[in-house]
């Protein structure tokens, strides 16, 4: 009789870890998460509530160049991604969001309502970015004059030279 060989059940994988409905990843310690758009404002109000007290940052990326990059499985890469750092003072700890927002609807709704510090951060994000936020106070340009056209931090943004003139310098030759 012939010894039959048989294959080793696969493992079950375990379920991915969430937190509040968002998927988690925890990267050298720290902990980001990876609410969808239609989440973001929920998770954010419950990250409050659990002492999340203050956010630090809201920004974004144009992953135009690397649309590759690493995701949890389960997350739907797109061409932006907000990103979002809260933190908790009496814990001494911090969280990150990271939100995808699709080129062909950037948009997200605002955090004024939560954490009005979010006001000037989010104004900088449409502005370099042209990531709308919704429901925000005053959606207007921070850092580029009002009539500026596109946006400079996007990865398609046309890269132009400004001739530079000096005090004294010669002309062109």
């Amino acid at each position: 009789m012939a010894d039959v060989e048989t294959t080793p059940e696969p493992e079950p994988q375990p379920e991915p870890e969430t937190m509040h409905g968002a998927l988690v990843q925890r990267t050298g310690g720290d902990v980001v998460l990876f609410p969808t758009r239609d989440d973001y404002c929920a998770v954010v109000e419950v990250l409050r509530g659990d002492g999340y007290d203050m956010i630090l940052d809201v920004t974004a990326v144009d992953y135009l160049l690397h649309p590759g990059r690493a995701l949890p499985e389960g997350v739907q890469r797109e061409r932006f991604e907000v990103v979002t750092m809260l933190m908790s003072h009496e814990r001494r700890e911090r969280v990150r969001l990271r939100v995808q927002v699709p080129a062909s609807d950037p948009r997200l709704p605002t955090l004024f309502n939560l954490f009005p510090g979010a006001e000037a951060a989010e104004r900088e994000v449409f502005d370099m970015f042209g990531i709308v936020f919704d429901d925000h106070p005053d959606m207007t340009r921070i850092l580029m004059p009002e009539d500026w056209d596109g946006h400079p931090l996007r990865k398609d943004y046309p890269v132009g030279r400004i001739p530079v003139e000096f005090k004294g310098a010669p002309g062109p030759r």
